[in-house]
């Protein structure tokens, strides 16, 4: 079973200046202790192939997972990541893509469009198991990263 959920928002930053925090490892480090545990960088340095190994806040369902960044696209302001261990993978989930993408606002240069892509593929078997699929925890993320932007300007 392949599932997908999407989310988009607008924030008052030039397209550039979200990249600079999306596109880097700066943005695990700005969450630690507000949406995640911890963020321990396994292997890279935030370029395609860096894993990460994310600890997550009791209560979210997970102790942690391992991701990797599968595409860093500075030019398109394009980031993927893919769970490698744990978490969904522990839940019979084949696949759990995390895309961030950044884009200029057409009407305003001082601002930018997030789309937040969660894509997924679970086994039939734990099919049930694919409501547990939220962009809740990364619009929070989200949201944590657009304060920091804002207060940054």
């Amino acid at each position: 079973m392949f599932g997908t959920l999407s989310e988009e928002a607008e924030v008052k930053v030039p397209a550039r200046k979200a990249w600079a925090l999306y596109g880097t490892l700066e943005l695990g480090k700005l969450v630690v202790g507000k949406v995640l545990e911890a963020v321990d960088v396994v292997e890279g340095d935030g370029g395609p192939g860096t894993i990460l190994k994310l600890t997550l806040k009791p209560g979210l369902g997970f102790p942690y997972y391992k991701e990797k960044f599968t595409k860093v696209d500075n030019e398109n302001m394009i980031k993927e990541t893919e769970v490698v261990e744990g978490g969904f993978l522990d839940i019979g989930f084949t696949l759990y893509r995390i895309r961030f993408e950044i884009k200029q606002s057409p009407i305003d240069e001082s601002s930018c469009l997030q789309k937040l892509t969660i894509e997924y593929e679970v086994k039939e078997e734990f099919a049930a198991n694919a409501s547990l699929v939220t962009t809740e925890p990364l619009l929070g993320l989200m949201s944590v990263a657009n304060d920091h932007l804002l207060k940054s300007n």
